[in-house]
């Protein structure tokens, strides 16, 4: 959602960032739709494919300053869009959408008022899980079907026998004399379309799990034999759409879905924490790859090794933690887009561009701070930056600096307890009170 919105001053379509950025690595899993049938913008007469689901969206930002959160959790996306379509048209724009003003600190003719569509609009977040509901029940009768489809004929993908009937007759087959084990036929869906796409690897000679091509059926049979990649490879979302596990839960892989299953298991069995173990979040430089488990050797190795001391800024420009916030995500996007921060330059790749910023020595040359501290910037660029989650929060280090400078309570000596008794203030104070009595 947060990288979807980050881009709104930029006109370049190089500059775009329509998906969530991460780091090391981006989430999968999403569920892929029909793509034969077109989308019409929510706001004109234009017109996109269902593959061309990118196109549409940078329209919708360049010529609407439209953005819609969270793209890849919407199950079916034209049924979205159809549905807004008839929407928009009956309310004000601002009834459905936040609005999010650029450059608000800057001249008015400098500023724009850009649109977020999402899921914090009960109306948006019901349709979305309508349309998550919808689409697991189109599956289900899919997979019911294909359960019952006594029709069913196919040759074997690596041998020449031939099964008619229930599909699980082949998929057994294949998983108990060939050790190729797709999974339980009552897990899979589109069970023709998976074949299919398995043969097709096949015949153009592509290994199944690694998707190396080789140069004959015999060097390729060796490989996967060798190799044991006779096998599906999990992590590779084109085989996402062929099992339910994969429709269950909105915006969930089934790797998330079958972890929580595990955990709960295993909570079930055991209520004992006390071998707790945490994982730390390792934190990335701004300016390679290093990772550091904690806030002071990330610092550390930004000083020692590229001369960035992100805590002298800090304390240089009595930056608040959202300032700091801010400027993390200012300098992550500059640099993704290959533009330094320091001066403005363009370069063709990231590399070039770090490369100019240590030998222009722009490496602690910011820009001014209203470039920077503008409300675009709230949002990360990489979705699971955990350096922004280690940043220290100056307020609360400010509120402890002035606890400490009050005056101290010093405790009374009493290793003379009866000099003690003759001269202390209770004395008076007992005096005073039987007077007054």
């Amino acid at each position: 959602m947060a990288a979807s919105v980050v881009q709104y001053n930029v006109k370049d379509f190089k500059d775009s960032i329509l998906e969530p950025l991460s780091l090391p690595e981006s989430p999968g899993g999403s569920i892929p739709p029909d793509n034969s049938t077109s989308v019409p913008c929510i706001l004109c007469e234009e017109s996109y494919s269902l593959t061309e689901k990118d196109a549409l969206l940078k329209h919708l930002i360049f010529e609407h300053k439209l953005v819609i959160a969270d793209v890849k959790l919407i199950a079916d996306f034209r049924r979205y869009i159809l549905y807004w379509r008839k929407r928009f048209p009956e309310q004000p724009i601002t009834d459905f959408c936040s609005v999010i003003r650029t450059n608000s600190e800057g001249p008015v003719e400098g500023q724009e008022d850009y649109f977020l569509l999402c899921d914090v609009l009960p109306e948006d977040r019901l349709l979305r899980e309508q349309l998550q509901q919808k689409r697991l029940e189109e599956i289900l009768e899919q997979q019911q079907r294909e359960r019952n489809d006594a029709s069913f004929h196919r040759v074997c993908t690596f041998c020449n026998d031939e099964f008619t009937g229930n599909r699980s007759l082949l998929l057994n087959h294949m998983a108990i004399e060939h050790g190729f084990n797709m999974g339980l036929p009552d897990n899979i869906v589109y069970c023709t379309e998976f074949l299919d796409t398995l043969q097709r690897k096949l015949d153009n000679l592509q290994c199944l799990y690694c998707e190396k091509t080789f140069r004959d059926k015999t060097t390729l049979k060796d490989h996967m034999r060798k190799k044991q990649h006779r096998r599906i490879n999990a992590k590779n979302q084109e085989y996402d759409k062929f099992y339910v596990i994969n429709y269950l839960e909105l915006g969930k892989t089934w790797e998330e879905v079958q972890s929580e299953d595990d955990r709960e298991m295993i909570e079930d069995q055991d209520d004992d924490w006390s071998d707790w173990q945490d994982h730390p979040v390792c934190a990335v430089c701004l300016f390679c790859e290093h990772q550091s488990e904690t806030m002071d050797k990330i610092y550390s190795h930004m000083k020692d090794t590229h001369g960035f001391d992100l805590a002298k800024i800090k304390t240089e420009l009595g930056l608040k933690f959202y300032q700091q916030v801010k400027l993390v995500n200012f300098m992550r996007r500059e640099i993704h887009q290959c533009r330094c921060y320091g001066c403005k330059e363009k370069f063709p790749s990231k590399a070039e561009v770090l490369k100019h910023i240590m030998d222009a020595k722009h490496i602690m040359a910011l820009q001014d701070k209203s470039t920077w501290d503008q409300p675009q910037y709230y949002f990360p660029t990489y979705e699971n930056d955990a350096l922004l989650c280690a940043l220290s929060d100056s307020e609360s280090e400010s509120e402890t600096d002035n606890q400490s400078k009050e005056i101290p309570v010093i405790a009374e000596d009493i290793s003379n307890l009866k000099a003690l008794k003759q001269t202390s203030v209770l004395n008076q104070l007992l005096k005073d009170r039987t007077y007054s009595s």
